[in-house]
């Protein structure tokens, strides 16, 4: 039955209501989490650097060996066709995430055998309103990170510029971390001891007026972590990605995280340190902010502030 009022979704081919999507059990994203992603956002219902994930995509797709069956050209049109028919949905003050997904299919040939004509790669492309309302605070208030016990998985384990469904890692860190306190978001460390990232973002510190970023190797390059830096060029704040242990973080004067959906939200505490004088969003952190709001024509950050605190599960 179709539920009205449903977003679409494209599936194989086909563009369907999402409560009329199926994946088959034996899939290999559905067993394993053998899948790539990567999500953009819309700024005031426009798709932002579509081409840019959609390459980040490709790439990842690449590293692991999937071949879609599609074009990036034809992959950007099916995106711009999912926003379009689930535009109506969303109210003008609301936005959303815009996804692709990529498993790896039924590959086992007796696997297939109750759906012979499952063949090739699973290709996803869907999309979800942002949680405006569960973040406003965040951007009030300032995020509070806990560095979690769990590393960050080495390059030379699997590398983690590449973008896949196997989040089991990232999860673990920010399970540990919630249950810890569940206000906080998780710091994950790489093998080394060094910063890394958090569960679907990056991180950046301010020392002495200075912009400072793990190092690329460890971490999944963000779309928004590379707007980020470029802002920061263009503003005049130097910028450079090196190693950060727990000493440095300490001694920083303020943080942030970037990522598709917070764009910048600003870090008021390590391990209950607060960075500066806790006030947020800092001196810098600020000039990047309104930044970025310039660059996209859209306010964002009102965006998110003008929604009444909402208490929810993090997401």
């Amino acid at each position: 039955m179709t539920i009205p009022n449903q977003r679409f979704v494209y599936l194989n081919g086909d563009y369907i209501p999402e409560n009329e999507a199926r994946l088959p059990f034996r899939d290999r994203g559905v067993k394993y989490g053998d899948a790539v992603f990567d999500t953009t956002r819309t700024f005031g219902h426009k798709i932002f650097k579509l081409r840019e994930h959609l390459e980040r995509l490709y790439r990842s797709m690449r590293y692991v060996g999937i071949d879609p069956g599609l074009t990036i050209e034809e992959m950007a049109a099916i995106t711009e066709e999912i926003v379009a028919r689930n535009l109506p949905l969303i109210a003008a003050d609301e936005d959303y995430w815009v996804s692709q997904r990529i498993t790896r299919g039924i590959v086992d040939p007796n696997e297939r055998s109750a759906w012979p004509d499952y063949t090739g790669p699973t290709v996803i492309v869907e999309c979800l309103p942002l949680p405006l309302a569960t973040r406003s605070k965040l951007y009030r208030d300032g995020i509070d990170m806990i560095v979690s016990s769990v590393r960050r998985t080495a390059p030379d384990m699997l590398s983690p510029r590449a973008k896949t469904h196997n989040y089991l890692n990232l999860i673990m860190a920010d399970e540990e971390v919630s249950a810890q306190n569940p206000e906080a978001y998780a710091l994950m460390l790489d093998h080394n001891g060094n910063v890394a990232e958090g569960r679907g973002s990056n991180v950046f510190f301010v020392s002495e007026g200075r912009l400072i970023t793990p190092q690329e190797r460890y971490v999944l390059p963000g779309v928004s972590r590379q707007t980020v830096m470029e802002l920061a060029e263009q503003i005049g704040v130097p910028c450079a990605e090196k190693d950060y242990d727990l000493f440095d973080t300490y001694n920083a004067d303020e943080a942030f995280i970037t990522s598709t959906s917070f764009c910048i939200c600003p870090c008021r505490s390590i391990n209950g340190r607060p960075f500066g004088d806790g006030k947020v969003p800092g001196p810098v952190t600020k000039r990047l902010m309104d930044a970025y709001v310039e660059l996209v024509d859209f306010d964002w950050v009102s965006q998110y502030t003008n929604y009444p605190v909402v208490e929810s599960p993090r997401l």
